[in-house]
């Protein structure tokens, strides 16, 4: 009898220790969601290494014919994006002096400008040759990278320049329930330097983070937590012999209550 009164409150305490923590699954708990106001997204500069494309038209589009590059079929599909009718469109590649190779214009320096500046400068050179430019620039190599504990790790490509931490962990699939959500590694290059930042995904003022909305070549890294480290330490011996513990010491509970 008394082997049965210990027993059974040691039993209850093993299997509430087992239990996962709310407080570390659980995104964005700490506030009321509307007592915050999102950050705004600031404009992406151009690096050496992005790709460009830059579409110019007007009423008579004889007159902008010559500022466009010309369509393409087949080819290297890192050098080219999709366009209609089979054909795709040529880009720019921005060279490590920070320049592209523009039609008529020549060498244009464009690193360091956001797509409302580069807009602004086509459109006024073109306009000196062509009535009322109208200039449409994209980045067609937006891409970022995750890795660690989420369902799907890999280097995704988007076709938007404005993409959150969450829309991006959301492309791949959410983490798994072994990753550490209050310390999510942001790496960031920033003038040639590599530069870190912790995110904590609990916290709702995740939003107002200054790494909230991703630029391109941002890397986020998902450490694993306690469970999954100490869960890396057994092998499947050791795995085998607790199921085996466990299922003994189910029966001996059994055992004791009915006797």
């Amino acid at each position: 009898m008394k082997i049965r009164n210990l027993f059974i409150p040691v039993l209850a305490l093993i299997m509430l220790t087992s239990c996962g923590s709310k407080k570390n699954l659980v995104y964005f708990q700490d506030e009321p969601i509307g007592d915050v106001i999102s950050a705004q997204p600031k404009q992406l500069v151009y690096k050496p290494d992005d790709i460009l494309t830059i579409n110019v038209s007007a009423l008579d589009p004889e007159t902008v014919k010559p500022f466009n590059l010309t369509l393409v079929s087949g080819g290297n599909l890192a050098d080219i994006t999709s366009a209609q009718g089979g054909l795709q469109q040529q880009t720019y590649l921005i060279d490590y002096d920070g320049n592209i190779e523009f039609p008529v214009l020549g060498t244009l320096k464009v690193v360091g400008l956001t797509r409302t500046e580069l807009t602004d400068m086509l459109t006024q050179k073109i306009a000196e040759y062509a009535k009322d430019p109208i200039v449409n620039v994209r980045l067609a190599n937006f891409t970022f990278t995750i890795l660690g504990e989420v369902q799907n790790p890999g280097t995704f490509t988007v076709q938007d320049e404005r993409i959150t931490v969450i829309e991006a962990l959301g492309l791949a699939s959410d983490l798994t329930i072994y990753g550490e959500r209050k310390n999510v590694l942001l790496i960031r290059e920033v003038d040639g330097k590599k530069k870190f930042a912790k995110i904590d995904l609990t916290s709702i003022n995740t939003v107002n983070s200054p790494v909230y909305y991703l630029q391109q070549n941002d890397v986020i890294y998902v450490e694993p937590n306690n469970a999954r480290v100490r869960a890396s330490s057994f092998n499947q011996n050791n795995a085998v012999l607790i199921s085996a513990i466990g299922t003994l010491t189910t029966i001996l509970a059994v055992f004791l209550v009915n006797n």
